[in-house]
């Protein structure tokens, strides 16, 4: 059974870029906000960190929907347990002076993950959320790759752009496996510990 994420380059006229760049550098705001609390509570834990914080990140961020800062809390856990739980990151727990945490930040570039709340396929189109609305793509893909979609249960979603600075919506695949289980090495990343290039951990002095 194929594995390998599947890519697909979205075809976007330049103000369909530009609100996907509006989208990027919210998501990231918000990452970025959830960040002290995942520092000072130690704190990557998908529920928890909903409880500790989602009401806050509501009031703090009222235009950027709900279930996005549901997939914020959830991307920014995934980055943290990556950092500080993965045993070759230089930055997992054994390795830190005194125990203190470091403050991750994310760039306004980060990937921004979607689930079906914030976006569906039906019928050969996509549909996804914005800050100013659903943006809608036809979907072209080959035929083994739509059977994907009904054979495998589809684990993540995310955007990001490419090499060539185009966006492309990347969807992983598993068979069964809980999503938060095993999570898939981060976008752009071995998964053996680097830091993604959308991350910056900021030390204590």
């Amino acid at each position: 059974m194929n594995s390998a994420p599947l890519r697909v380059t979205l075809n976007t006229s330049p103000e369909q870029a530009q609100r996907l760049v509006h989208l990027q550098a919210a998501f990231a705001e918000v990452c970025n906000a959830l960040a002290p609390t995942v520092r000072d509570r130690r704190c990557w834990n998908r529920v928890t960190l909903h409880h500790l914080t989602y009401r806050d990140m509501r009031e703090a961020f009222p235009h950027m929907g709900s279930q996005m800062v549901c997939n914020a809390i959830y991307a920014i856990c995934r980055a943290a347990r990556m950092l500080f739980q993965t045993p070759e990151s230089p930055f997992h727990l054994s390795r830190l002076k005194d125990g203190q945490l470091p403050l991750l930040h994310f760039a306004p570039s980060c990937p921004v993950y979607f689930d079906r709340h914030t976006l569906s396929i039906k019928d050969g189109q996509l549909s996804m959320y914005t800050l100013d609305g659903r943006m809608k793509f036809e979907l072209q893909i080959s035929e083994a790759d739509q059977a994907r979609f009904r054979d495998q249960k589809l684990r993540e979603i995310y955007l990001s752009q490419n090499a060539d600075k185009r966006f492309e919506l990347v969807f992983s695949f598993s068979e069964g496996a809980d999503a938060d289980a095993a999570p898939a090495a981060l976008p752009l990343s071995s998964g053996r510990g680097e830091i993604p290039p959308y991350v910056t951990v900021e030390e204590r002095a």
